[in-house]
């Protein structure tokens, strides 16, 4: 019987092996479907390129990169969805997208997380110059040539921040956007002669009066919060402050700057909500300190936080006019400094105290989650700013604890973080 049975299979022994291999090669395809499928190819960071200056007000690096093919698109929300089901009192620090793909730096601040009370990191999904940091499935980041993978594998990145428990934001720009303007004329801003509108750096803005332009926006963070992103903070959430804002024709509108940029905000959140993120928006340090929307871009303190769940009010002190700069100083709740990037701690704590109790005395919903400066602003001039090291740093957090709130983020466009003035973990 035995030696019929193995000359059957020596006669038939290609059949057997074909089969063996078929089951062989299912089940491989079965155990690495999960991983194979979610995965983006990592691209090195391309060279750095010239400097730009960010609403943060501190030099950022720019880079150069072909966009890359896509072929992956993320249908459900990422597993570290499910990482953070308490909420969470976040202490974070910014990671443009070049850092966030480049190894070594990355890897020190993931080091510096791990070490000191920090937990999150904000990093960016699309930046300054309007380029999108990884290989995004978006049609719109194809169609428009936005794409330049900086970060490399988000996924990647993703599982490295789940596995050290760090809380992931996105960073998204919104409406300074010289790609999307070039692109999309349509939806970017206009003279009265039907051109395109540029501030003093020739770049184009998007027209936040128009709801398809708040399209693309919501699209991309859909994308974020699907790659595992929990809160989406958007940047640059303002009409222009520099070039000729008098030329610019917004054509017939019946609501106010500060009235487009609160029901951006409110459909932001009508959109994301169901996908379990936060929506925060980063704002000019100096709105809680001056009435309504004082610098005419759209930010009315109140309005701003009326529907998200955060308001991010920049409040560096190296911001607020000094003595050099308008001949009197700042004065904030009541108190005159006039020379604002010499006390931390005095500046940050009274504006918080008059943010927190306007957000208090409004309809307001927005918890306040402050940026915190992290740079040394030289450009002021001597005598008018100081080195910001660890008690600088410190300063401002005690500041911030001070004024009754919990959670801050730090600011260093080069991403500079040290040790100094962090409680070790």
């Amino acid at each position: 019987m035995i030696n019929s049975i193995l000359a059957f299979i020596k006669q038939h022994k290609t059949v057997f092996i074909l089969i063996g291999l078929a089951i062989g090669i299912g089940l491989f395809s079965y155990l690495s479907a999960g991983r194979i499928g979610s995965e983006l190819d990592y691209v090195k960071d391309g060279k750095n390129g010239p400097d730009v200056h960010g609403d943060h007000g501190d030099k950022e690096k720019e880079g150069s990169e072909v966009p890359m093919k896509l072929e992956h698109y993320m249908e459900q929300p990422r597993a570290n969805l499910k990482l953070f089901q308490e909420p969470v009192k976040v202490k974070g620090i910014h990671v443009s997208g070049w850092v966030a793909g480049t190894k070594g730096k990355f890897n020190k601040l993931l080091k510096l997380v791990n070490e000191t009370e920090l937990n999150a990191m904000v990093i960016d999904v699309k930046e300054d110059a309007g380029k999108v940091t990884y290989k995004s499935e978006v049609p719109w980041t194809q169609e428009a040539n936005s794409i330049v993978n900086m970060v490399g594998d988000m996924t990647q990145l993703m599982d490295t921040l789940k596995e050290n428990n760090i809380y992931p934001i996105a960073r998204i720009v919104c409406f300074k956007d010289p790609i999307l303007g070039e692109k999309y004329p349509e939806l970017a801003l206009k003279k009265k002669d039907g051109s395109l509108w540029r501030d003093n750096k020739n770049k184009t803005w998007l027209n936040a009066y128009n709801p398809k332009a708040w399209d693309l926006l919501i699209e991309l963070s859909k994308e974020a919060a699907r790659l595992g992103f929990r809160d989406i903070q958007f940047d640059y959430v303002r009409f222009p402050t520099d070039g000729k804002v008098n030329l610019i024709d917004y054509g017939e509108v019946e609501k106010t700057k500060a009235e487009a940029i609160a029901e951006f905000l409110a459909y932001a959140k009508k959109e994301l909500e169901p996908m379990g993120v936060d929506v925060t928006a980063d704002i000019f340090g100096i709105m809680p300190v001056v009435p309504g929307d004082a610098e005419g871009i759209g930010q009315d303190w109140e309005m701003v936080s009326e529907h998200i769940d955060y308001v991010c009010p920049m409040v560096y002190p190296s911001h607020y006019a000094n003595v050099a700069q308008n001949g009197v100083g700042q004065k904030i709740n009541g108190v005159l400094y006039k020379y604002p990037d010499l006390d931390p701690y005095g500046v940050v704590y009274n504006t918080l105290v008059l943010a927190k109790e306007r957000i208090d005395n409004s309809n307001a919903n927005a918890k306040i989650r402050p940026w915190l400066q992290s740079f040394t602003a030289s450009y002021l001039g001597k005598g008018n700013y100081q080195v910001y090291g660890g008690p600088q740093i410190r300063a401002q957090i005690q500041a911030t604890y001070d004024a009754g709130l919990e959670e801050w983020l730090l600011w260093d466009a080069n991403n500079n973080y040290t040790e100094a003035g962090l409680l070790k973990e």
